[in-house]
């Protein structure tokens, strides 16, 4: 096998050069997806309920508002003539079905000669205008939906098709800013589906460029502090970098989308990377340094470390894998390509970079000179450590265990919109803007269906669900209440001249008919929003702020409360239901998953380890401090208020790899130096000098790649970066403090 090795590296560089290359060209047809949709959990009964739902109305979240803005007020002809020109305008963008604005809005008259209609702004007629705000400001129907409460904005409310999708998203954003720029307005913002889709894309391709430079420049850096010599540090990046070039090129070979989880692949490919690569050098030149020659030391340098990397690999992909028994789609896609991209990247090392560092001269990767003393007396400091402090050490663990578990009982599910959107950003603060001026994003939907031969148009129905609505609007915590009573509610207001007093619901049933016929003769009503075909089932439709996930449950606890004391049950039933609440059900499956994942991840470990050292008490020792981590990790999240969502299942795979990682490796050269022949203490001191010495620059080098995350403009990212560096000294003290510590106390 060293022969074959030995002759083939020539062809192996070859191979990979031209890998790369291809890799290259099919990372280039790799395409981004976004959808709300990827983030509902699979297999779900609400899902189901809510896939009905849409099949009888309509989806909740196929619109988008535009608000302009007209600081001075928008009750001004010149402002209020291109606002309307606009709104109409609006009709003909792509993917759009209708428009509406308050300018497009006409009040119904009742005269002595019928019924007529007038504009609820008269734009034409100034002298009118106060009388107009008046009216319109009382109206509960367009106050904080399409107009603000301060009357500097406008809305221009569209519907477009449902379950738009990214390049359907782009043109119509695209769009909208051509004929924004036509109007001379004082400011704009946009809320919606499409818009988020195009926004958070874009900032998710930033993130992967940006990262990948600053990730590449700042190993440079350190690699250079590590290994002084250029062409040590530079085929160190060499592989890092193939690496993550053949692995999007194998995403783009096969198909595969990426989504918004795709920010994170250059920091999977700079852990699984820059680890491998610095195991494999540093031996390799501790090897050459005893004067070893190269093919001998290249030899031994895949024997050893190589086997131990194997290992660390497969382990760190089943630990990726175990993300494939989470409900959400975009988290499996993540477990599923971390996995391929963790073998790639061994399979680049174990080749390409042994087969250039075997044919290296010795001048272009070490210094004449001895730099190791530095080295040997800070990992023989830490090894002393270990036997003169093993007392204050595991109380420490201890303490800071209990901690943890503290910390843990403090960790937040309440997710927010705004948890997940840029730190700055225009679609960060248009967020903002429609939460403060309008009626937030959030939609919720309150299902109806009749029991046996009732409609839903009956008058005894529409009473309970007028009940309904009314209770919705007295606790204030709903907004842009759309409900099947408000065309009965408009014939009330049209019949008490217009006065916002009337808008009512009709109090006696032989009232109810008399509008009921009206309604029936007004075309494109768009009561089939509201109603199914054959009237078995209505929808009430609302929005809420982004006060997040566990208070909007406990309202819809109480709401639920509220409905079976005071609804009709007899009649009709009602049920919650929306994209909100299907995405805010992501925090518990997102724990469920956490736990059956990592759960499945220690047993197949456990097996892996048990196979390699066959051994109980060592299998015990190689668990021990791969939980310790994952407890940090979660404490820290409860006691710095980080939210329980969706990309803490990736933290926690990536930590479980990281700590697995440095286990094994230095549990591999311990049962090395055994085999060799050296005592259980003697095994510990060369492996503290050795495989410590790897452990500690991997752990600098990931240590500020993932603190580059700190910078990120995704808050998600932020909070990975933080979690993961500080973390990762969790793991590095427990691999170098309390593992020697267990091997003592365990293996005589």
């Amino acid at each position: 096998m060293k022969d074959l090795f030995l002759k083939s590296r020539k062809p192996i560089i070859v191979l990979f050069i031209l890998l790369t290359l291809g890799g290259a060209f099919f990372a280039t047809q790799l395409k981004f997806t976004f959808s709300f949709e990827q983030f509902f959990p699979e297999g779900d009964d609400d899902l189901a309920f809510f896939q009905e739902f849409t099949s009888d109305f309509e989806t909740d979240d196929n619109f988008l508002l535009i608000a302009i803005e007209n600081k001075e007020g928008v009750f001004d002809s010149s402002f209020l003539k291109r606002f309307h020109e606009f709104s109409v305008d609006c009709k003909t963008l792509p993917h759009v079905i209708s428009s509406q604005s308050l300018t497009q809005v006409k009040y119904p008259l009742k005269t002595p000669f019928g019924v007529t209609t007038i504009p609820a702004i008269h734009i034409n007629d100034p002298s009118k205008y106060q009388q107009d705000k008046k009216i319109i400001l009382e109206d509960e129907r367009f106050r904080e939906t399409l107009i603000n409460s301060d009357v500097t904005s406008l809305t221009v409310s569209i519907k477009n098709i449902e379950s738009i999708g990214l390049q359907e998203s782009e043109e119509l954003i695209s769009a909208i800013y051509e004929k924004i720029e036509r109007y001379n307005f004082d400011d704009y913002h946009l809320l919606g589906r499409a818009y988020f889709s195009k926004e958070l894309v874009e900032m998710q391709l930033y993130e992967i460029i940006i990262t990948s430079l600053i990730s590449g420049l700042l190993i440079l850096l350190v690699m250079f502090l590590i290994y002084k010599k250029p062409w040590a540090v530079f085929l160190g990046l060499i592989s890092i970098g193939m690496g993550l070039i053949i692995f999007l090129g194998t995403l783009g070979l096969l198909g595969r989308e990426l989504n918004i989880m795709s920010a994170l692949y250059p920091v999977l490919m700079l852990i699984v990377g820059t680890s491998d690569v610095i195991h494999i050098m540093t031996k390799y030149l501790d090897e050459l340094k005893k004067g070893k020659l190269q093919d001998d030391a290249i030899w031994i340098t895949i024997k050893e470390v190589g086997l131990a990397t194997l290992l660390t690999s497969v382990t760190t992909a089943v630990g990726f894998l175990t993300l494939m028994s989470s409900r959400i789609y975009p988290i499996r896609d993540f477990g599923v390509n971390a996995g391929v991209g963790v073998i790639i990247a061994y399979i680049v090392v174990i080749l390409f970079t042994t087969a250039c560092l075997s044919l290296c001269k010795k001048s272009q990767l070490l210094k004449l000179e001895k730099e190791t003393g530095r080295w040997d007396r800070l990992m023989e400091k830490g090894y002393q450590l270990t036997i003169n402090q093993s007392k204050p050490i595991l109380a420490i663990t201890f303490i800071i265990t209990i901690a943890c578990f503290y910390g843990m009982t403090l960790i937040s599910t309440n997710y927010k919109i705004e948890s997940n959107l840029p730190r700055t950003g225009k679609v960060t603060e248009d967020f903002k803007y429609f939460e403060k001026n309008y009626g937030g994003f959030r939609p919720l939907e309150f299902a109806i269906q009749t029991k046996e031969n009732i409609k839903a148009d009956d008058y005894i129905v529409q009473a309970e669900i007028n009940k309904l609505e009314e209770h919705l609007r007295s606790t204030g915590k709903f907004n842009s209440i759309v409900s099947p009573t408000m065309l009965q509610k408009s014939i009330e207001r049209m019949n008490g001249r217009n006065k916002a007093s009337a808008y009512k619901f009709p109090l006696s049933e032989k009232r109810y008919l008399k509008n009921q016929k009206l309604i029936e003769k007004i075309p494109n009503i768009g009561s089939n929003i509201l109603l199914n075909k054959d009237k078995t089932k209505a929808r009430l439709s609302t929005r809420l702020l982004d006060i997040g996930a566990d208070n909007i449950r406990n309202l819809g606890i109480e709401m639920d409360s509220w409905v079976a004391k005071n609804i009709d049950t007899s009649l009709m039933s009602v049920k919650r239901t929306g994209s909100g609440i299907l995405v805010d059900k992501n925090a518990f499956y997102v724990r469920e998953s956490l736990l059956k994942g990592l759960s499945i991840a220690l047993i197949i470990i456990s097996l892996l380890m048990g196979f390699l050292f066959r051994d109980f008490k060592m299998l015990l020792i190689s668990i021990i401090p791969n939980i310790f981590p994952l407890f940090f990790a979660a404490g820290l999240m409860g006691y710095f208020g980080i939210e329980m969502e969706a990309g803490v299942a990736i933290v926690f795979a990536i930590i479980f790899g990281i700590a697995v990682d440095d286990t094994i490796h230095f549990l591999s050269k311990f049962k090395l130096s055994l085999h060799a022949g050296k005592s259980v203490e003697e095994s510990i001191h060369v492996t503290f000098r050795e495989t410590g010495k790897a452990i500690c620059l991997t752990s600098v080098i990931l240590f500020f790649g993932f603190m580059i995350m700190l910078f990120s403009n995704n808050p998600p990212s932020v909070n990975i970066g933080f979690l993961i560096s500080i973390t990762l000294v969790s793991a590095v003290a427990c691999d170098l403090l309390l593992l020697p510590i267990l091997i003592r106390k365990f293996i005589k």
